[in-house]
């Protein structure tokens, strides 16, 4: 998308971009959060068009086939097999796949949503964590605050064997950042 049409868009939305990115921004796992309405990821894609940050989303690989994927490819959609498994035919799992996508590009964003629905969660899925772990590459916090109405990128950290440490500097990052709908988000209870 054109970064003078995304401008306009968001002007007349009255949403800004926090151009202060870190620069790992460009090779990471993207945390994709408070994650409340389906407008999330329209405003993710226009707001870090603007920021230049290379965004892609892994999704059902029928999405990403012809002729639907004429769309979703360029949208920055990534299909990954999420069939289920069968034991006499070798799958990679949805977190290989999702690795495996840091071989393929040089620059990626891979926005996950670790809420993995739209809906309360009080308990984050770690697939994102995982993904960064096993790419090895660091985890940024990607925001959409619909207070400030503000898009933006803040904070980075390299995954580590403590868990539970590397949860709570996110949790404590997200914790001031307000959803569309916020009795739809919650940080996850077990690391705040």
């Amino acid at each position: 998308m054109g970064k003078l049409i995304a401008r306009f868009i968001l002007w007349i939305v009255g949403w800004k971009v926090n151009s202060n990115i870190p620069k790992e921004a460009a090779r990471s796992v993207m945390i994709a959060a408070p994650h409340t309405t389906n407008w999330d990821g329209i405003m993710v894609r226009i707001a870090f068009s603007i920021l230049g940050i290379p965004v892609k989303i892994a999704i059902k690989d029928f999405w990403t086939k012809f002729p639907i994927g004429l769309i979703v490819k360029p949208m920055g959609g990534l299909g990954i097999d999420r069939s289920k498994k069968d034991p006499n035919k070798p799958r990679k799992s949805q977190i290989e796949q999702m690795a495996d996508f840091f071989g393929k590009h040089d620059q990626i964003a891979l926005v996950i949503a670790p809420e993995g629905t739209r809906d309360l969660r009080k308990e984050w899925k770690m697939g994102f964590y995982h993904v960064a772990k096993k790419a090895n590459v660091p985890i940024t916090f990607g925001y959409l605050d619909y207070v400030k109405k503000e898009a933006g990128v803040g904070g980075v950290i390299y995954p580590t064997d403590d868990i539970a440490a590397d949860m709570k500097k996110i949790m404590d990052f997200y914790k001031n950042v307000e959803g569309k709908y916020p009795a739809y988000f919650s940080l996850d209870q077990r690391y705040i």
